[in-house]
């Protein structure tokens, strides 16, 4: 760092990056990556939601990871948020259940109750 106003344009990118965090647009798909999911098989669902809206060309979803989202026994966990509605947690997702809420939850816009956290025993 040279000079005060490099300080300040280092400053002004942060804090552009970190609003983009906050101002997210579309869906998002956020699949549990700590230890006890992957050991659960948590990788190879995520890869099925990126390909699955790929090969579906959705450009308004977003798939990401995240760490603990403190339920091990219901692992590998999604969590699904849709502008206007509540999060929807997915529990002991295998890639096949992944395709299935791509086409029903992500593109029709119906939860796959089954599926999710209160519908386990």
């Amino acid at each position: 760092m040279k000079s005060l106003e490099e300080l300040a344009a280092i400053r002004k990118k942060t804090l552009e990056e970190v609003n983009l965090r906050h101002d997210r647009h579309g869906t998002r798909i956020v699949v549990g990556m700590a230890t006890c999911g992957i050991a659960a098989g948590a990788r190879p669902v995520m890869m099925k939601f990126v390909e699955e809206i790929k090969q579906r060309n959705l450009t308004d979803v977003n798939v990401s990871q995240t760490g603990c989202i403190g339920m091990c026994e219901y692992e590998p966990l999604v969590e699904v948020y849709m502008p206007g509605k509540e999060k929807v947690t997915y529990v002991k997702m295998t890639p096949e259940k992944a395709t299935r809420v791509v086409t029903e939850h992500i593109v029709n816009g119906q939860v796959v109750t089954e599926y999710t956290i209160g519908n386990q025993k």
